[in-house]
């Protein structure tokens, strides 16, 4: 930025010298909170492991699952199934952590390692 004649100030096409260093454990970190999120889970239930690969990252996360209360036959009907609500999570955390991150991502892979049922909801 420089200063104009009038005292403003107007931006300018350079960068100051430097580079900027962004560590994996931080870009876990960031992955990890935006999957909990993505998911509907808590931080704690999600594992990620992030690594550099083919000139962007590769993401592999560990999570459990949200599910409908197994006697809820209702919710059971209309909850989307497992391997498709997957898949469109891959698609969505792709496309928002390279937003967040400004690195390509290469590659998501999920492992479902357990189940979390949703509290229902009581009407008063």
């Amino acid at each position: 930025m420089s200063a104009g004649r009038d005292g403003a100030i107007e931006p300018t096409d350079t960068r100051p010298p430097g580079r900027v260093q962004v560590h994996e454990r931080v870009i876990g970190k960031i992955v990890t909170q935006a999957s909990a999120h993505a998911i509907g889970v808590a931080r704690g239930d999600v594992h990620a492991e992030v690594a550099e690969w083919g000139g962007g990252i590769a993401v592999r996360l560990s999570t459990r699952l949200p599910i409908p209360d197994l006697a809820d036959t209702e919710a059971i009907r209309a909850h989307t199934p497992v391997f498709e609500r997957m898949r469109a999570l891959q698609t969505t955390l792709a496309h928002d952590l390279e937003r967040m991150t400004g690195r390509e991502i290469r590659r998501i892979s999920v492992t479902v390692n357990g189940a979390v049922t949703t509290e229902r909801k009581r009407v008063r």
